[in-house]
């Protein structure tokens, strides 16, 4: 059973319950003052605490999408780094290759005529070798005869850190919302191009190209469009583009469209913050390099660099979210500039949390939808 399967905190809740019980059943057998009885006493109090606390973890890594996997919990995931022989012959000849398919779940239809199609792809930097899996969705516009010249915007789409790609398809449900919302003619189709910001696992580049280390930005603002329109039927100019993320992810979404208005034409933060921050699980990113560590603080940008022609969505909450102070501050900084345009979703209360992302997700896709070209 998987880390994040239903069955296995089912069975931990079922374990602890069984345990407490025991520990009530049994104590008044343990209350002896001897070694055995002492023993008893703490064995059973500590395996109540520890299968406790490991189905609070369990039950936090459903709702936050920590990890995918019991190897990638323990820092065994093997599945980085992928090895793609570009000499074989995939058809489009670009560094992308498509590992599985599957139609989208809750969707009504058997094909993906009707449901779309979602692919997990792994993908291979031409510039900077970054590898790093992927999952694409392809709306059933894009398998269906009469739209079959037909190009279509794409959106990147960013998990927190440290997140899973799967989390965005399984409990933010992107594609199914996309489906649903474009099936209501509340958005255009779009391709969906989810992945975490963690390119360079277990490290948290912020997106940041690291002096003589992972060239991240780099990453999503060359190689993962090269890659991705190489292998997609999607519009090759900039205002095709948009790039949508919580957290983490929405930081960078919001740095990638400020610092790369060609590629991406729109960007929505949910929850972001502003300023790359240096901690344990970043490590040095900037190397002493001044203007970098500049680039990576949106403040300063705003306030030292040309206003970039790009449209900020940005999301907090009045009450649940650290963020609501900055948000406001930011939204006022961008007024401020003569071109980048800005909006928002404030809710009255919501945490940090996939729930509240949940519910700012279709108005975001609604909102990028109307803002990027097919063409």
């Amino acid at each position: 059973m998987g880390l994040t399967s239903n069955k296995v905190l089912a069975l931990a809740v079922m374990l602890a319950a069984v345990l407490f019980i025991a520990t009530v059943w049994l104590w008044p057998r343990l209350a002896r003052q001897n070694w055995r009885a002492v023993t008893g006493r703490v064995g059973l109090l500590l395996a109540t605490q520890l299968v406790l606390v490991g189905s609070l973890g369990i039950a936090a890594n459903q709702a936050f999408g920590f990890y995918a996997s019991w190897a990638d919990l323990f820092g065994q995931e093997t599945d980085q780094g992928i090895v793609i022989d570009h000499s074989a012959n995939t058809g489009t000849g670009g560094p992308l290759q498509v590992v599985s398919t599957s139609l989208v779940k809750g969707v009504n239809g058997s094909r993906p005529q009707a449901t779309g199609q979602i692919q997990k792809v792994d993908i291979v930097g031409r510039k900077t070798h970054i590898a790093t899996p992927a999952y694409v969705y392809l709306p059933p516009e894009y398998f269906q005869p009469q739209y079959r010249t037909r190009t279509f915007p794409a959106a990147v789409v960013l998990t927190g850190y440290p997140g899973t790609a799967q989390a965005l398809v399984d409990k933010l449900h992107y594609p199914r919302t996309a489906q649903e919302l474009a099936k209501d003619g509340r958005m255009q189709p779009m391709i969906l191009v989810m992945l975490r910001p963690t390119v360079a696992p277990p490290r948290d580049t912020e997106c940041v190209d690291i002096p003589g280390g992972p060239q991240s930005e780099t990453f999503f603002a060359k190689d993962l469009p090269e890659a991705v329109l190489a292998h997609y039927r999607v519009g090759k100019r900039p205002g095709s583009w948009g790039v949508v993320g919580d957290s983490t992810g929405g930081y960078c979404a919001l740095k990638l469209a400020m610092h790369h208005p060609g590629v991406y034409a729109a960007a929505a933060g949910l929850s972001p913050y502003y300023k790359a921050p240096i901690d344990p699980t970043t490590g040095d990113l900037f190397h002493g390099d001044t203007n970098l560590q500049n680039r990576a603080d949106l403040w300063w940008l705003l306030k030292h660099q040309a206003a970039p022609d790009t449209s900020l969505l940005v999301t907090s909450s009045k009450i649940g979210e650290h963020n609501y102070k900055d948000t406001l501050k930011f939204i006022g900084d961008v007024q401020a500039t003569n071109l980048t345009r800005i909006s928002s979703i404030i809710l009255d209360s919501g945490g940090h949390n996939f729930n509240t992302w949940r519910r700012e997700i279709p108005p975001t896709l609604q909102w990028l939808s109307g803002r990027l070209s097919d063409r």
